[in-house]
């Protein structure tokens, strides 16, 4: 099989990981067209300060010994099959690197023979990029859950950021859908990463870069079963807290062909996974706990209203809040103040009071807002009114292209 055949096969397959994100454009270039945009395993990610980087998606093999029911390269699949040996992917990615098409190798694989071995293969893909050809690009590596601690601890050396999936956030949930895999196996390999990433410091030897400088992440397919966002939200932030995880992404399932029957036959819905990234973006910067963002009766998250706002409009007692007085936290959990506008009303309020126009110019949305606060010149708006949510939270529309234009002949 030639590489560009191969390159087809494995960048289509690595689609499924969530960790970067992609266009998942099919335009390709027709004669004596400019451009294409064909799929051939670029993605996008963004790094801390915003910058938008191009990647080479692609896996090693989509090959696997294992049969996760959720997985389109299980070993029962009957989907076409690839793999591309170490040189080629070095290869790779160092011609797309030289031409400006991508800045960076995400890297991951089914498994293949064992555990160890795959992760070998994948710690010399990026062993070799970095000293035999002196790369500086990004590189991330998706670890294999079981791998020994020196692979994983190789691929810290060379990667900017290694990752597990923890793949669902239960384990009665992995034992009905990937029976071969055990959460303590997966949380062991993230807890050798920190400890790796806390024993080597700022490099393995004097001179040399930061382990795993991007941190590590993981990912959770999410709509498969019947796991609630509660018990998805818990299991995040217990991964946050015991692994100190840069991310934990959510995958929205999506049917798969020769589905297990245990699977629904339905696609999670996408607005499922953003209000997740929603609530996680909370608890990780806001200060919110799970138990906050759910309820016992409500286990999971409303979808016609984002996370915050529910939970105001569940605690309408909190509010009103002066945005001249409150505290940093608590200016924080009112309905459409971001992080970086709270910071700026603290540092401004300290010479003069904020009125709602200066808000306004912080591009917070006053429409939402002002129902829960006061200023020096407005006081709470219908706080308590019956159809506050209905008008806060109004069902989704589509927008006018041209606001106000009438039709001839229409009135």
């Amino acid at each position: 099989m030639d590489i560009p055949a191969k390159l087809r096969i494995l960048a289509d397959a690595a689609k499924y990981d969530a960790s970067c994100a992609s266009s998942e454009s099919r335009r390709e270039r027709v004669p004596g067209g400019l451009g294409n945009a064909s799929p051939s395993g670029i993605c996008h990610s963004f790094t801390p300060d915003g910058r938008c980087v191009s990647l080479l998606k692609i896996l090693l093999t989509n090959y696997c010994i294992y049969d996760c029911a959720y997985c389109v390269n299980r070993i029962s699949s009957d989907v076409p099959r690839a793999r591309f040996s170490v040189a080629e992917v070095v290869d790779l990615t160092l011609e797309f690197y030289r031409r400006n098409y991508i800045e960076g190798l995400f890297l991951s694989s089914g498994i293949i023979q064992s555990v160890d071995y795959t992760m070998e293969q994948l710690v010399q893909v990026a062993r070799d990029l970095r000293v035999e050809h002196k790369f500086c690009g990004y590189i991330h590596l998706k670890g294999a859950p079981g791998a020994s601690r020196e692979l994983l601890v190789e691929a810290g050396k060379y990667a900017d950021r290694v990752s597990i999936n923890i793949e669902m956030p239960t384990q009665r949930e992995l034992d009905r859908l990937a029976p071969a895999k055990q959460h303590q196996q997966i949380e062991t390999s993230m807890l050798q990463i920190q400890n790796a990433a806390l024993e080597f410091g700022d490099g393995p030897t004097p001179g040399q870069p930061k382990f795993a400088p991007a941190g590590q992440t993981t990912q959770m397919v999410i709509g498969a079963t019947p796991a609630s966002d509660a018990e998805i939200l818990v299991k995040a932030s217990d991964l946050y807290r015991k692994y100190e995880l840069r991310r934990v992404y959510f995958s929205a399932f999506c049917p798969i062909p020769d589905a297990s029957s245990e699977l629904p036959l339905k696609p999670a819905p996408l607005i499922r996974e953003h209000r997740l990234y929603e609530a996680d973006w909370l608890m990780r910067f806001y200060g919110f706990k799970v138990a906050e963002l759910t309820t016992p009766e409500e286990q999971d998250l409303p979808l016609n209203a984002d996370p915050k706002l529910a939970w105001a409009l569940r605690n309408r007692d909190f509010f009103p809040i002066d945005v001249n007085q409150a505290s940093r936290e608590a200016l924080l959990r009112i309905p459409g103040f971001g992080v970086r506008a709270v910071d700026r009303i603290l540092r401004i309020r300290k010479h003069q009071p904020l009125r709602l126009h200066d808000l306004a110019k912080l591009h917070i949305p006053i429409q939402r807002a002002r129902h829960f606060i006061v200023t020096a010149d407005s006081h709470a708006e219908l706080l308590d009114a019956e159809n506050l949510a209905a008008r806060i939270a109004p069902p989704p529309s589509q927008l006018s292209l041209f606001p106000g234009f009438q039709p001839a002949g229409e009135l």
